[in-house]
């Protein structure tokens, strides 16, 4: 049976669709259809229902599946650079937002390169491109803030992460005891912010939670990244919401304050994605598991 055939009935299988799948793999649709025709007449039995959307597996298409894709899925991870033959160095292939990878993931899958394992990492900042590049083959793990819908992909909870309202401790000295309680975002709409984008996604998530409200405000400064949000936060620059793991340190030190502490933080979850059935791999498998003991402590 040729494994091209094979490769592109698991890609529906997972996709649940021709035409996500087309694009997953790169193909036309009609060319993923054709395949998909072809191994039918090779079996003599039908392998997909097509829906008004998408496609539904039959019995044997379900039972096929189960049966090949982890086998696949092995296949293409060796005929890829997941093997050093001499070496017998395991790659793992990891996506997530830059910070929480820099500063938690990387540093917790670090002692697994003492058992052989490679990492390779890609930051990106958005769920969806990360997802899809799981999708597609491009990382073996994906750490995203978005549920994946569909077969396609697996994921798992791994970690909330609270949010915290901070500012220089001059910002917080003018604001003056009690002031926030009572009149909290009259008056934080007038101080100026630092953000990751010019949406405001982490105010303005804060606000509704907690004040149940918008923002009235722009940000004064924009860095897409929130490191450099802490350090302008830091030197005086305004208002800004991070998550606690990345401030708590300049918290620690009386570099920032916290400007509000709620009853019920805002958070926000980070979910462990895979494609479904690649943990039948051992070093996707490993990584995972890992990733997961490490998360009860953060």
């Amino acid at each position: 049976m040729d494994l091209a055939l094979l490769r592109t009935f698991v890609m529906v299988h997972r996709a649940g669709s021709f035409t996500r799948a087309a694009a997953l793999l790169g193909l036309s649709q009609p060319a993923v259809t054709s395949q998909i025709r072809t191994l039918e007449r090779q079996l003599g039995r039908p392998l997909f229902v097509r829906r008004a959307r998408g496609v539904t597996p039959t019995t044997i298409g379900d039972e096929l599946a189960h049966r090949a894709a982890p086998h696949l899925d092995a296949l293409i991870e060796i005929a890829g650079t997941g093997l050093d033959e001499e070496s017998g160095v395991r790659t793992l292939h990891l996506a997530g937002p830059p910070e929480f990878t820099s500063m938690r993931a990387l540093p917790a899958l670090t002692p697994l390169t003492a058992e052989g394992l490679a990492l390779r990492s890609s930051f990106l900042t958005d769920a969806g491109e990360a997802l899809e590049g799981l999708a597609a083959g491009h990382h073996d793990l994906a750490i995203a803030t978005a549920r994946p819908r569909g077969e396609l992909l697996t994921a798992t909870p791994l970690c909330d992460e609270e949010h915290v309202l901070i500012a220089a401790p001059r910002w917080a000295g003018r604001l003056g005891p009690g002031t926030l309680r009572h009149r909290g975002p009259v008056v934080l709409d007038q101080l100026p912010v630092v953000e990751v984008h010019e949406s405001l996604p982490l105010v303005s998530r804060y606000w509704a939670t907690v004040f149940d409200g918008r923002p009235a405000v722009a940000g004064t400064v924009i860095a897409p990244d929130l490191r450099a949000v802490l350090e302008c936060t830091a030197a005086g620059a305004g208002l800004a919401v991070l998550p606690r793991y990345l401030c708590e340190g300049a918290l620690e030190r009386g570099e920032v304050v916290a400007l509000l502490d709620p009853p019920v933080p805002p958070l926000r979850t980070y979910f462990l994605a895979v494609r479904t059935g690649t943990l039948a791999l051992p070093h996707i498998a490993r990584a995972h598991e890992w990733l997961l003991r490490a998360a009860a402590a953060w």
